[in-house]
């Protein structure tokens, strides 16, 4: 793990973040451990931590991280930190089996360097929606060829699904479905051509050797069918936020990370 934390400190940038030189700040350095360049940003990273998440906690999910994802190591320290920013304010666990987030390498052609995006996943989007307290029940499923499944818009919105208890087939769509203390209810349906097309214009990830769309597509899916759903759900100010921070790249950290601007990916490529 060691070897992992210097690979990412070999890589490391000439950011200025604390306290050392002329201009009162300290800058990391090529010999740093990825432990050593969080115990120098320590200050700036226990500002934006939530409360339950001590620094300490901090570095082990950092070198947690780089464990379960070796290529994370080629990242530039800045955007790795930021992204794990994005996942300890939101309290999701990365890059683990829970798959509530993930971190993502990408070569950035046009900076000519590897930088790594936060993206939370289809776990992390549930969990997140349960946090509003008018949410009484959320779910996705996914449609298999053999099941029988019907719905209707309209004014009498219906959806059934009955899954097949026999072969069931190819996956052919999903869905997702909300329903509120009051009653209030709402579904989206999307085939999986249009979670393809969906994911090949929206997500980077989608071609990458290291997105969850290659290790666990089901998962992605029915976490972008939940995605639009949510945009018709009464969600507090704070979901949107969090949602604002999916499948983002920053090189900045900041108390709310919500607010520090997107890199630009359009010429991204996935990591080599």
């Amino acid at each position: 793990m060691n070897d992992l934390s210097t690979k990412i400190a070999e890589r490391a940038e000439n950011t200025a973040l604390s306290k050392t030189d002329n201009s009162g700040k300290v800058r990391l350095t090529k010999n740093m451990s990825l432990t050593d360049m969080i115990k120098a940003m320590e200050p700036e990273i226990k500002r934006a931590l939530p409360s339950v998440l001590t620094p300490e906690r901090f570095t082990r999910m950092a070198l947690s991280a780089v464990n379960n994802t070796p290529e994370l190591a080629t990242c530039t320290p800045m955007s790795f930190i930021a992204a794990l920013m994005n996942a300890a304010q939101l309290g999701l666990e990365p890059n683990t089996p829970l798959g509530q987030a993930y971190l993502i390498p990408y070569k950035n052609k046009k900076k000519g360097v590897t930088e790594c995006q936060f993206q939370i996943g289809y776990k992390g989007m549930i969990d997140l929606a349960y946090r509003n307290e008018r949410m009484q029940s959320i779910e996705a499923h996914t449609v298999y060829e053999n099941d029988a499944f019907e719905y209707e818009l309209g004014l009498d919105p219906k959806l059934i699904h009955r899954p097949s208890w026999e072969d069931r087939g190819d996956m052919v769509g999903f869905y997702a479905v909300f329903k509120l203390e009051n009653g209030g209810f709402r579904f989206e349906v999307m085939s999986r051509a249009d979670i393809d097309s969906y994911a090949a214009m929206y997500s980077k990830a989608f071609d990458s050797d290291y997105s969850p769309w290659r290790t666990n597509y089901e998962s992605m899916a029915k976490k972008t069918v939940l995605k639009q759903l949510l945009k018709y759900a009464p969600m507090k100010a704070d979901f949107k936020k969090a949602v604002s921070m999916d499948e983002s790249i920053k090189t900045e950290i900041s108390v709310d990370m919500s607010e520090v601007r997107n890199e630009e990916v359009i010429d991204a490529e996935e990591a080599a």
